[in-house]
């Protein structure tokens, strides 16, 4: 395997977090699945905008309007050329994947009749079920599934067969967030759309590790937190084709959304305002823009390359573990590794974990049919970064080792 050619004690500095300590021990952050570390190139963003130029923005004449408003729109065309998308006023600014998704659960509300059917995948975290049950309520639509294997990969054959002219929505998550399997796309927009049916792919959990060409995709709609990629909590996107967008309604009533009010009738305003009500995450949707630059400046094929050195090098010392089990062990995953070691809780084993200064992740990850499908409480899971280092899977092991000691 060639070894990374990233400077990873250099790029460990631009984050400062990792050099603190909790419970009089180093920081082994490992749970990178949830929520990224911001480096300091975009915490200064941050800070740069509420020193310099805060202010609302689109509404104002005067300069610090205008200047945020400029690097708000600089920031939304960054995005845009980043995930490859054909125009800006496609880029549509949410307060995350969660957002993203419910605005386009609600606004196919008026699509749906009793009869059509959703397909959603088997392995989505619950942001990507518990809308579309929602939207199945309201319309009478039929919710169905596209089944799983034991390796933790979608089983195609069945979803080729579930689809059919009733077919108008297929949602799937890019990259798993329980178990690291990178879904076969391509294959599942390609089948979609041969049947007529629109998709959403949540790339929540892919954005921070594949840059996806979201026109070579022919995506109907993407969804990204950037909280999930270097950047702020509370701020993301939606990626929709123009032409959905345009019929898609309003999801939220107030300013900005508007062009013209009378207390008789409301007309809305052009994309991307349509669906931006409200002030919006200003300094949100600009530091996003900065962690897309940091990101891009490694260098995204070096990032792959990185931790996919880190994800083997931990299957391998994790597996040396007796009676340690991992679930998800598909041919494609990215750095997630959850697993269990027989006969303990995995609520116990991150207890110790972090007693021992390692941030791991327990539970059922917010995937609760996953769990149900290997008869399992939930999963440890450790998540690797780009400025994860070997030393640091090293401990980790160590310190499922010693909990593994202390608790059997």
């Amino acid at each position: 395997m060639l070894e990374t050619s990233l400077d990873i004690q250099t790029i460990r500095k631009d984050f400062p977090i990792l050099g603190r300590t909790v419970h009089g021990q180093p920081l082994v952050y490992l749970d990178n699945a949830a929520t990224s570390q911001t480096p300091d190139q975009v915490v200064n963003v941050i800070v740069d905008y509420y020193h310099r130029y805060n202010a609302n923005i689109h509404r104002g004449v005067h300069t610090l309007s205008q200047e945020a408003t400029d690097a708000y729109e600089v920031a939304r065309q960054k995005i845009q050329k980043h995930f490859h998308i054909g125009k800006s006023h496609e880029v549509i600014f949410t307060s995350g994947t969660t957002h993203g998704i419910n605005l386009v659960a609600t606004g196919f509300t008026s699509f749906l009749k009793k009869g059509d059917e959703v397909l959603v995948s088997a392995m989505e975290h619950h942001s990507n079920i518990v809308p579309w049950q929602m939207l199945c309520e309201r319309t009478g639509a039929i919710l169905k599934v596209i089944p799983m294997n034991v390796e933790g990969e979608l089983v195609m054959e069945e979803y080729h067969n579930l689809l059919s002219e009733n077919t108008k929505l297929v949602f799937c998550n890019h990259v798993s967030n329980a178990l690291g399997t990178v879904n076969p796309i391509e294959e599942i927009i390609e089948g979609a759309h041969k049947v007529g049916a629109a998709v959403l792919i949540d790339g929540a959990q892919a954005a921070a590790h594949i840059k996806a060409d979201l026109q070579a995709l022919d995506v109907d709609f993407y969804t990204v937190s950037a909280h999930k990629m270097c950047g702020p909590t509370g701020v993301g996107i939606l990626y929709g084709k123009e032409a959905w967008l345009n019929k898609l309604p309003p999801y939220q009533g107030g300013g900005e959304m508007i062009a013209e009010v009378t207390f008789e009738k409301t007309t809305y305003a052009d994309l991307p305002h349509k669906f931006e009500a409200g002030t919006p995450n200003i300094c949100g949707g600009i530091a996003f823009g900065a962690a897309l630059d940091y990101m891009n400046g490694i260098g995204f094929d070096a990032i792959a390359q990185y931790e996919d050195e880190l994800l083997q090098y931990a299957t391998e010392r994790l597996l040396s573990i007796e009676g340690l089990k991992i679930y998800g062990t598909a041919e494609h995953k990215t750095s997630v590794i959850s697993f269990n070691i027989e006969g303990v809780h995995p609520y116990d084993i991150g207890t110790i974990l972090d007693k021992l200064g390692i941030a791991v992740r327990t539970g059922h990850h917010c995937a609760q049919p996953i769990m149900d499908f290997y008869k399992i409480p939930g999963t440890v899971r450790a998540s690797f970064s780009f400025y994860n280092t070997k030393e640091e899977v090293d401990k980790l092991v160590e310190g499922v080792e010693r909990a593994k000691n202390m608790l059997l």
